[in-house]
């Protein structure tokens, strides 16, 4: 369905190509984005795709086959995770393209999950569960109906709606979608509540600063059915920070993840907030955030100049959302490898050669059946031994979004997200550089 692009430039020009580009990033000029296929080669990409086929492995074995909930980890008793339902109903599309599984296996798996989605599994308004259980869909560890895990769920759900258009899957999808009362979720305000819980009702927490939060808008200000006022998307706010790659919209955890997520599906490649490019955005996040580890390798084993990426994973002392600078700094040591490959999309170089220095080096204790294991930490010589789903599924998304694009091609067809980007977005003219770092 999709072809492989394989075109490979002499390692001389392609080294001379990188060096200028990485001087126009340090300069603070708006470079872009390039295909892997053009500056990757193919040692490389099947490097890639073999972490990306493993990674994928775990939505196909870890799912209820009868109604395709996916695990939140590789734990035997873990519920599912409605996040990484939806990275699972990418994934098992992205599957599909490189024959990993058959057309008629992976539609059935799909159908049956959105069956189960719109059907099943329990959710308020709309919004789902953040966790539930893998047998009948049931509310699960008193958890939130949170609008981001909804927003990915109906990701993945409107993704398959065109991956299998003008089927069942579409038509369901739209059915999930639709449901979903996004203007319920504002709780009187101009600004996305995080979550409800029947017990004690909204969170105190919205979505007021710049993070994933992309995503739960898009689809809010898109929806055909309940959708929230367009000015909403000027109420969260968009802290700056002046770095040595320029300034930075950043978001206050500090984790790596908050600027991969919206881009798992949403193209922001050519698109700008005002001045904005969040694209280039998370490009700098991603340099920014190796570079503070390289900074503590001094006190900390783990980090060096391949070994590095802070973001929301397991720890030694349990699951911990680990950040860097801009924004608040929380970290022990830990790394996670998935980190590196959910950015490989904006900084190709570093993120790649992190993960060939893990695979290479730690192999033994950090690689197995679906992958690399969620993080490690040398100092405390511990090896986390379960795999998240949503770890692995941003592995997934952006491995094939850097080697093809797909997700991108897919879901910007989606016509709610046409609608949010005509809304409130606009393309930029000068797109067509290469992003690198």
């Amino acid at each position: 369905m999709i072809s492989e692009k394989k075109l490979l430039f002499h390692s001389r020009i392609t080294v001379s190509i990188l060096t200028f580009l990485t001087v126009c990033v340090m300069a603070g000029h708006g470079v872009r984005y390039a295909r892997a296929a053009d500056l990757a080669d193919e040692k490389t990409q099947t490097f890639l795709k073999k972490i990306q086929k493993d990674s994928f492995l775990y939505f196909w074995n870890e799912a209820n086959p009868n109604n395709g909930l996916v695990k939140d980890s590789s734990d035997p008793y873990a519920p599912s995770s409605i996040a990484a339902v939806g990275f699972g109903i990418t994934a098992v599309c992205i599957a599909e393209t490189h024959g990993w599984v058959s057309h008629d296996e992976a539609y059935a798996r799909v159908l049956n999950t959105l069956l189960a989605l719109r059907d099943i599994v329990a959710h308020e308004r709309g919004f789902f569960y953040h966790f539930v259980s893998m047998y009948d869909g049931k509310r699960a560890w008193l958890s939130e109906a949170s609008s981001i895990d909804t927003a990915i769920v109906v990701s993945g759900a409107l993704f398959a709606g065109q991956f299998y258009k003008g089927t069942e899957v579409e038509k369901v999808a739209d059915q999930i979608y639709r449901r979903v009362d996004w203007k319920w979720m504002l709780n009187g305000k101009k600004m996305l509540c995080m979550g409800w819980k029947p017990e004690t009702g909204f969170l105190p927490h919205y979505w007021d600063a710049y993070s994933e939060l992309i995503l739960v808008y898009a689809l809010a200000i898109g929806s055909p059915t309940h959708p929230i006022p367009v000015d909403c998307w000027q109420q969260w706010e968009r802290p700056v920070a002046d770095t040595k790659l320029g300034r930075v919209v950043f978001c206050p955890t500090g984790s790596i993840f908050a600027y991969q997520y919206a881009h798992a599906w949403i193209d922001l490649r050519n698109l700008v907030d005002d001045d904005v490019n969040y694209f280039d955005n998370s490009m700098k996040a991603t340099i920014l955030n190796r570079a503070f580890c390289i900074q503590k390798s001094k006190d900390f084993k783990s980090y060096g100049v391949d070994s590095w990426g802070l973001t929301a994973c397991q720890g030694p002392d349990g699951y911990r959302g680990y950040g860097a600078k801009p924004g608040r700094p929380d970290h022990d040591g830990t790394v996670a490898p998935c980190a590196a490959a959910g950015s490989i999309p904006f900084a190709p170089r570093i993120t790649i050669n992190a993960l060939k220095h893990m695979y290479r080096n730690f192999k033994d204790n950090l690689y197995g059946r679906y992958g690399f294991r969620d993080a490690y930490n040398l100092d405390r010589n511990w090896w986390c031994d379960k795999y998240l789903g949503i770890d692995q599924g941003i592995t997934v998304l952006m491995i094939e979004n850097y080697l093809y694009g797909s997700v991108w091609s897919y879901f910007m067809r989606v016509p709610y997200i046409e609608k949010w980007r005509s809304m409130c977005m606009k393309e930029e003219s000068d797109g067509n550089g290469a992003v690198v770092d």
